[in-house]
């Protein structure tokens, strides 16, 4: 597996957000993280990630021991989380953004990754000079990609990228989830639309108050009586 993580435990503000949970993904996967609101779904990805510290578990990132690394080398290693939010800087152009994502870069493919990038994403070129700040909802989502895929991410972990969106910009931004699963990118997806999210991966754990009810097979999940009724609305 590229990512493990076993019995991982995050607590803040003296609440156990995630209660030991086992999650794994392995090279060439696109795997969903579903569940409802405060299921522990953004901390697992924050743990993961290295924005929070662990409580207890352990974990490994293609092989070396994750729970300690620091941010920043998880990054180096491959390990990149596009957040809820986006999070964009939004004072910076969109080209000073997509610079930022390959700050810890010491190649010299930059300059030909920002035009894959721009491939990737036409709108971006068009506005390759505009403030972040100044982007639409749907163009600060696919800025906040392309930035983390500027890292050349092993591992690209989604935190709810279809939050707040008109419904053809959510369908544009997973086709690029899927353009980019089919490129050879891992994907680690946390999404709200259940549905969506299931139609597109190949694996999926369920997320309740903090632990792991289900998991197996996204088709699987579809069909699954439970998850039908708790989160597809059926």
């Amino acid at each position: 597996m590229l990512l493990e993580a076993a019995k991982l435990e995050v607590a803040y503000g003296g609440i156990r957000a995630v209660k030991g949970i086992d999650i794994a993904v392995d090279s060439g996967e696109l795997v969903a993280l579903i569940g409802a609101n405060g299921a522990g779904k953004t901390t697992t990805l924050k743990a993961l990630a290295g924005m929070l510290p662990w409580t207890a578990g352990h974990g490994s990132f293609d092989g070396k021991p994750l729970r300690e690394m620091p941010l920043h080398q998880r990054v180096r290693q491959g390990l990149v989380l596009v957040p809820e939010g986006r999070g964009v800087f939004a004072r910076l152009s969109i080209a000073e953004n997509l610079d930022m994502g390959a700050y810890a870069r010491r190649d010299g493919d930059i300059a030909a990754d920002m035009e894959r990038m721009y491939a990737l994403f036409p709108r971006l070129k068009d506005r390759r000079t505009q403030l972040a700040g100044t982007l639409s909802g749907g163009e600060q989502q696919m800025l906040a990609m392309a930035r983390a895929l500027m890292a050349r991410p092993r591992l690209l972990m989604l935190d709810e990228p279809s939050m707040g969106l008109a419904p053809m910009v959510v369908e544009l931004i997973f086709k690029t989830i899927r353009d980019v699963s089919a490129q050879g990118v891992t994907i680690l997806l946390v999404e709200q639309n259940a549905r969506l999210a299931l139609t597109i991966s190949q694996r999926a754990y369920v997320m309740e108050s903090g632990l792991v009810t289900l998991s197996g097979k996204a088709s699987d999940l579809l069909d699954n009586p439970k998850v039908r009724a708790a989160y597809l609305g059926e």
